[in-house]
């Protein structure tokens, strides 16, 4: 009854919205994979429905790239963009410039999604932002290769992949010199961090600050975390490695030339699109242990409104549509961006297009969230100098322990008195 309740409500804000006199409000997409494209053809559809119009801000590829360019429109109260793309790790830094959602968009509306990305979105109890997709870092390897050199299961531990992919490298070299073994995401930005964290966590290392503030980066399992991915550069993982966002490491992987990746889920779709090399040929998995669990970032995006949006009304009805379970169902199964509804787990045309989302539904409901809750406003210093870090260790420039050591100083200089 609830269900029907809300979409009934929901319904009668659309075309409340539609007999208020039309409104064109500035959505910012993202632009990595088929992001933009499904995230025009969604406002589109609201845009048909509401008689609106929704014009489409083109944002950087790099998150941090991103936040950046946020940051200065917030700061001078711009109104050109009324509904911003935010990171999971964003409402606690930006939640001063967005309307709060509590109270605009039903209780039992926002309880549909999984809950903890609505209380990440969640800022001393303003409701920042609704949750669109989520994600976590997976492993995406190639199942011909695996079981022509002999292999029968993804691998578990990090040992183990660096065997396995040290092997077909070797072998697949002989008619393709630019094979490699395993590519991921070893550019010095976010998307480093999000790949350490895994490291990090799988290897018994923390999560560099703990959840309660305090500083835990130097450690000897944090430090062996960094000394194993520095191993692979140059071994199983091409010397550009350092070099690779999100896309790059796609480019490779898609066009057959590697036979791990970790990547997020967005990677799956576009995989099995006809142009790519390795359609049907491709398996996905938890990433390995490094001997304390499998471990997988916690990523995402969620939709606010700026407070200084002259249509807010309108842009946060936008909001509700596009975090709705239909518009979240048809970008599953047309691009498998990850629902952040429960109950769209269970539903048989999103398991057919993306058959490891039920398979691996426990994998993205205990993601490891970055420690952006604890640091507040400086995060983004706190996942700079950790990417830093990382990318000098894999660098050659330093090893894990000195690194770790350095970081925890460099890290309670940025605390200061406090978080």
């Amino acid at each position: 009854m609830k269900k029907a309740i809300v979409l009934v409500s929901l319904t009668a804000a659309i075309a409340a919205s539609s007999q208020a006199g039309a409104a064109q409000i500035t959505l910012a997409c993202g632009t990595v994979g088929q992001e933009l494209q499904m995230c025009k053809d969604g406002a589109a559809r609201w845009a048909k429905k509401t008689g609106n119009t929704v014009k489409i801000f083109e944002s950087p590829n790099l998150t941090n790239d991103r936040l950046g360019l946020y940051q200065q429109q917030l700061a001078a109260k711009s109104s050109a963009i009324d509904v911003y793309q935010l990171d999971i790790i964003w409402p606690g830094l930006l939640a001063q410039h967005f309307v709060d959602l509590k109270g605009k968009i039903p209780a039992a509306e926002v309880n549909e999604h999984f809950k903890g990305i609505i209380a990440a979105d969640t800022v001393d109890g303003k409701l920042v932002a609704m949750p669109w997709f989520t994600d976590a870092g997976l492993l995406y390897y190639r199942t011909d290769l695996l079981k022509k050199y002999g292999y029968t299961a993804a691998p578990k531990t990090w040992t183990e992949l660096a065997t396995i992919a040290k092997k077909v490298q070797d072998g697949e070299k002989k008619a393709n010199s630019t094979f490699s073994g395993f590519v991921f995401q070893g550019k010095n930005y976010e998307g480093l961090t999000c790949d350490a964290l895994e490291w990090l966590v799988s290897f018994g290392g923390g999560t560099i600050v703990d959840d309660s503030g305090k500083i835990t980066i130097n450690n000897a399992n944090a430090a062996k975390a960094m000394d194993t991915a520095a191993s692979w550069v140059k071994n199983i993982s091409p010397a550009g490695v350092t070099t690779y966002g999100e896309e790059e490491a796609r480019g490779i992987f898609q066009s057959g030339n590697a036979m791990f990746m970790r990547n997020w889920p967005y990677a799956w779709a576009l995989g099995q699109s006809d142009d790519s090399k390795v359609k049907g040929k491709i398996g996905v998995s938890p990433l390995p242990s490094g001997g304390n669990g499998n471990a997988a970032t916690l990523g995402g995006w969620n939709l606010g409104v700026s407070m200084y949006s002259k249509n807010q009304a309108a842009s946060i009805e936008l909001v509700r549509y596009l975090t709705g379970a239909e518009e979240q169902k048809i970008r599953a199964v047309e691009a498998a961006y990850n629902p952040t509804r429960p109950a769209l787990y269970k539903d048989a045309a999103i398991l057919k297009a993306n058959p490891f989302f039920g398979s691996l539904l426990d994998v993205f409901t205990s993601a490891v969230a970055r420690p952006s809750g604890p640091t507040k406003l400086k995060y983004n210093q706190v996942s700079q100098a950790f990417a830093g870090a990382v990318s000098d260790v894999m660098a050659g420039k330093s090893k894990g322990a000195a690194a770790v050591k350095k970081l925890e100083t460099d890290l309670a200089r940025i605390k200061g008195r406090g978080w």
